[in-house]
């Protein structure tokens, strides 16, 4: 890593909000587009597009290449009152960037254009049949939503939809073709994976299209990446053939662990999940799963993060761990200092499997991932509301003669930190903490073996501490 950063999760910095990622490859570098969530946000999705990159081989300098599109851009939208939802970028038969996209209160699909990856793209168009009536205005035609697209050769493939368990209304997720141009339909839509409703008999049983399609290709293999019923989780489907002929493959990620049982029981949620989205691409060879996680407590603002993902000799994709350390090819230096914010476990005595599970957010039992400030300002992430029995667990560090701890931490709080290496394992040390207004540096002597670990700081104590970062020495 000599010359580069160490690559965490979430890759952005901690007060940037790019839920449903579309990570693509154009020349030597990764760029992401997303929607834009703004913290502690009203809703999904408040604020204009902006796109990040980096290097295909640093993927821990991400540079911000401003915004790219905003909200009033859209005819239909000139006054900024409907939201940027998910979007897909594809490279259009005319070597240009189209940015495809649904407003959050209209059944239609609106496209961008641009002559580089991350510039400034202007409106083009609505896809439309060859009469010209939009796509999702037509008689009998569902409403569009979540749009993913591939171009290949002169076809370019549109994947759109959105499906809430028991809703008769929506049969599943729809493929369209569209001609060179990129707006006009040239094979009308059809029903490609099933809803929840229509699924018997399909393999999607209890894994159904709920939203988020995205596809990519490897080798002479279509990946369908989506978001089930189940929400939290990602899937994907594969084929031979862009237009048919899909097959449930499995889980990639979760966004609270679940399924997962190589350290907790399968059914044991880690995070605090909710919905999910993102996709996969090759990097130097290899391939990741860009997906996000949920803070603040709601649903509203939402970090990218990534896992490297293997794929078997027959093509498939084996289920991957949340980790903090996702695209960084290892697990971190077990020496230094860390922001708690790359904390990729974090749960509490009461057991929750979503976000807005206690109520509808979560309240002041639960322990967060927030920030200082506003949204744009600058500051850096950390765990608040840190109560009896909170725990916060980060994955992996190479430990290497570890001996002293230190923590930052201030609030209302007195009791103390437990230093564990597995989530329900005996605790190696503690480190008291006491009431501070401000963030207040505490070490104690604790001894971490040798090895690759995660490590768990677990509260006991008191009130509720803010948690900021921790030290290896």
């Amino acid at each position: 890593m000599h010359g580069k950063k160490q690559v965490f999760n979430p890759y952005l910095p901690s007060w940037e909000y790019i839920p449903d990622g579309e990570p693509y490859v154009f020349e030597g570098r990764v760029y992401v587009y997303g929607s834009h969530d703004r913290f502690r946000g009203p809703a999904y999705c408040v604020n204009d597009y902006v796109c990040w990159s980096a290097p295909v081989d640093d993927l821990g300098n991400w540079q911000y290449e401003g915004v790219i599109y905003k909200k009033t851009q859209d005819p239909l939208n000139t006054d900024g009152h409907m939201c940027l939802y998910a979007p897909d970028v594809t490279v259009g038969v005319d070597g240009k960037y189209y940015l495809y996209y649904v407003l959050d209160k209209v059944p239609v699909v609106s496209v961008a254009v641009c002559d580089t990856p991350a510039g400034s793209y202007e409106f083009y168009g609505y896809v439309h049949y060859q009469d010209g009536t939009l796509l999702g205005k037509r008689e009998g035609d569902e409403p569009q939503f979540d749009p993913g697209v591939l171009t290949e050769g002169d076809k370019v493939y549109l994947y759109t939809g959105f499906c809430a368990i028991g809703d008769r209304s929506r049969s599943g997720m729809m493929g369209t073709v569209l001609k060179e141009d990129m707006l006009t339909i040239e094979e009308d839509p059809i029903i490609m994976m099933p809803s929840e409703p229509y699924s018997e008999g399909s393999g999607y049983e209890g894994h159904e299209f709920f939203e988020a399609p995205s596809i990519r290709k490897r080798d002479d293999t279509y990946y369908l990446i989506y978001s089930s019923i189940v929400m939290h989780e990602l899937c994907y489907a594969t084929s031979k053939n862009p237009r048919n002929g899909f097959s449930y493959g499995g889980v990639i990620i979760s966004n609270n662990d679940m399924h997962i049982d190589s350290y907790k029981p399968a059914d044991k949620p880690m995070y605090y999940g909710g919905n999910n989205h993102g996709s996969i691409v090759e990097i130097e060879g290899e391939w990741f799963i860009f997906y996000h996680r949920h803070t603040e407590g709601i649903n509203f603002c939402r970090q990218g993060c990534m896992e490297q993902i293997y794929f078997t000799e027959d093509g498939m994709i084996p289920q991957v761990e949340m980790t903090s350390c996702g695209g960084n090819h290892g697990p971190l230096v077990g020496m230094g200092e860390y922001p708690t914010y790359l904390a990729c476990n974090l749960f509490c005595n009461i057991e929750a499997m979503y976000t807005g599970e206690a109520g509808f957010w979560m309240d002041n039992r639960f322990p967060k991932i927030t920030q200082d400030g506003g949204d744009g300002d600058e500051e850096p992430g950390y765990i608040g509301n840190m109560r009896d029995g909170a725990c916060a667990g980060f994955k992996y560090f190479d430990c290497k003669g570890i001996e002293k701890i230190s923590i930052r931490t201030r609030g209302y709080c007195k009791g103390e930190f437990h230093v564990k290496t597995s989530w329900n394992g005996p605790s190696l040390g503690s480190i008291p903490v006491e009431f501070s207004n401000i963030w207040r540096k505490y070490t104690a002597n604790i001894v971490i073996p040798d090895g690759v670990h995660a490590l768990y700081f677990e509260y006991k104590g008191n009130g509720g501490a803010s948690f900021a970062s921790f030290e290896l020495e």
